[in-house]
């Protein structure tokens, strides 16, 4: 929950879910089945079947535990089904196994980031990026990583080239404004966040962090500026 008076931060990118063979995204989403690691086990993914599909992805490994893909698609099938942990172990296992696909380490890092690890969030993020550097998810998600690590000019290169990739991104433009916020360079923020609500009429954030500018502007005097605490307490990715 986000706490009263504190910056709206929704991150669309970070919503995305990338799995080999199949991309879903949260609205409906598209499959491609260029690559499966058991076209039976890969099925119940493709369906939305999290439950069968940790079933029969656990009998593939059973009989074949070296199959890092499978153990990728495992762990995809239990971040769905809301088992982070387990999500976790089993993209590790794929990258320990020789797994080397962009989308693993985009995923391993988001699972990270929202299990608060920012330094290993970071390291898988940086790989995805080295993996496939156009891809703008995940130059948005290390910029995110950057940003929880209050390294905010890392942040903002990497918002930046997220959005060279794909400009068609508020919340790219949100969390610059945010940073901008962070470092107490209110003008700035205003101006991206006005920017938003011009260009972006429905993206609520920038509405709502206007607002949160004009109270801190009109604070008592002698109140201090909000910490970075105030400004950001939460910030939601999480993928169903």
């Amino acid at each position: 929950m986000l706490s009263k008076g504190s910056i709206v931060v929704i991150g669309s990118l970070a919503l995305l879910v990338v799995l080999a063979g199949i991309t879903v995204a949260n609205a409906g989403g598209t499959r491609s089945r260029d690559q499966v690691c058991n076209a039976s086990a890969d099925y119940f993914l493709g369906m939305e079947d999290y439950g069968e599909a940790i079933a029969t992805h656990r009998r593939l490994l059973k009989a074949h535990p070296a199959d890092a893909l499978a153990h990728y698609h495992l762990g995809f099938a239990y971040g769905m089904s809301g088992d982070h942990p387990q999500e976790i172990a089993e993209y590790r296992k794929a990258a320990a196994l020789g797994l080397r696909q962009w989308d693993l380490y985009l995923n391993l890092g988001r699972a990270l980031l929202e299990a608060g690890d920012l330094s290993g969030a970071s390291n898988a993020l940086n790989t995805s990026v080295a993996l496939a550097p156009d891809r703008p998810e995940s130059r948005f998600n290390l910029g995110l990583a950057y940003e929880r690590r209050a390294m905010f000019a890392a942040a903002q290169a990497q918002l930046q080239i997220s959005l060279r990739l794909d400009p068609r991104q508020p919340d790219a433009r949100n969390m610059m404004g945010l940073i901008f916020a962070e470092e107490r360079d209110y003008s700035r923020a205003r101006q991206i966040w006005d920017g938003l609500a011009r260009t972006e009429p429905d993206f609520a954030p920038a509405r709502a962090n206007l607002a949160i500018l004009d109270r801190m502007e009109h604070a008592p005097a002698g109140r201090p500026p909000a910490d970075r605490n105030t400004l950001r307490t939460a910030f939601a990715i999480n993928p169903n």
